[in-house]
């Protein structure tokens, strides 16, 4: 993470009640007068980790960070097999999002968002269109069909071996199918050593498909049992289920954001989500500019710091 702001402690956290028995761990950081802007993490079920914190200017900025349902210090966790996560959906999220920012009273705010979070940004957006002053968005996803199929399938041509791997534990007959949906039943095995042995092939190729951004290391994350449990799980279910989103949903629904001014920063070298997802998406948005970042894949390089200046770049507009 870049340095460019210091860590700080939340001024204010707290656990909150939504539905279905969940309950979502959230803070803020930063400025209590400051522009209101969320922080949507990726994933899905990667946590919104305390360095995350550092992408805001303290002075300017009053952050909201918290955990989407099933991971992170919200609960229940995803990681056992019996927390149903049929109420863990992109509607679920949305309603989360807005549930949380009626909690903080807060009338209207930025949103930024990574990975995963970009495509939960722009439904969110495209939900409540009224309630976003900008956003900053970051490794674009925009498609999830298409997005889908690229890292399962048609990545194999980039990396044959490491596909073949990923692929073993899944039955014959599932190989030609749906990929994330084959995994998910695995991860829901009754047989413990069946989901770990599917957790880790799955975390397995999530550090595949990122391992071309400049400076990668394999994710220390991943040797967290918990964490690659709970992570393969929310991912495998979404991707699964097309995130739950119509197909070509967000892009259809790309002129209610007219009005909202957005960066897009992107690595040139993200394989996991090549540069034509986000230059596709710019087009559809005229209000959008697209920073392509020259030393940065699915992050990486100065990818941190361009996701920073596009988040200042809003740091003085009026809720």
């Amino acid at each position: 993470m870049a340095a460019r702001y210091p860590f700080v402690e939340p001024y204010e956290s707290g656990l909150l009640e939504v539905t279905d028995g969940h309950r979502l761990y959230w803070e803020t950081v930063g400025n209590p007068d400051g522009v209101p802007v969320v922080y949507l993490h990726g994933g899905p079920g990667s946590g919104a980790g305390p360095g995350r914190r550092r992408l805001f200017d303290p002075n300017a900025f009053r952050a909201v960070l918290f955990d989407q349902r099933g991971c992170g210090r919200s609960t229940p966790l995803a990681d056992d097999p019996r927390t149903d996560l049929s109420t863990n959906t992109t509607a679920d999220l949305i309603a989360d999002v807005e549930r949380l920012r009626e909690h903080l009273g807060i009338e209207k705010w930025i949103v930024v968002g990574v990975s995963w979070g970009v495509t939960l940004g722009l439904a969110y957006a495209q939900a409540h269109p009224d309630r976003v002053i900008a956003m900053a968005l970051g490794a674009i996803t925009s498609d999830p069909r298409r997005d889908i199929e690229w890292i399962t399938r048609d990545m194999r041509r980039v990396f044959p071996r490491e596909w073949e791997r990923f692929v073993e534990p899944v039955a014959e007959d599932a190989k030609d199918g749906n990929l994330a949906a084959a995994y998910a039943r695995l991860l829901a095995d009754p047989d413990p050593s069946v989901r770990d042995h599917a957790a880790v092939r799955w975390c397995e190729w999530e550090d595949t498909h990122v391992s071309l951004t400049p400076g990668w290391t394999p994710d220390a994350r991943y040797r967290d049992p918990t964490f690659r449990s709970v992570f393969a799980r929310l991912v495998t279910h979404y991707w699964g289920n097309d995130c739950f989103l119509a197909p070509n949903q967000l892009r259809d629904g790309m002129h209610l954001l007219v009005d909202i001014p957005a960066v897009l920063v992107h690595g040139r070298y993200d394989v996991s989500g090549p540069l034509d997802i986000a230059w596709e998406l710019s087009r559809l948005w005229p209000g959008s500019r697209l920073d392509v970042v020259e030393d940065a894949g699915h992050g990486g390089g100065s990818f941190t710091e361009n996701l920073i200046d596009a988040i200042d770049a809003f740091a003085g507009v009026t809720p």
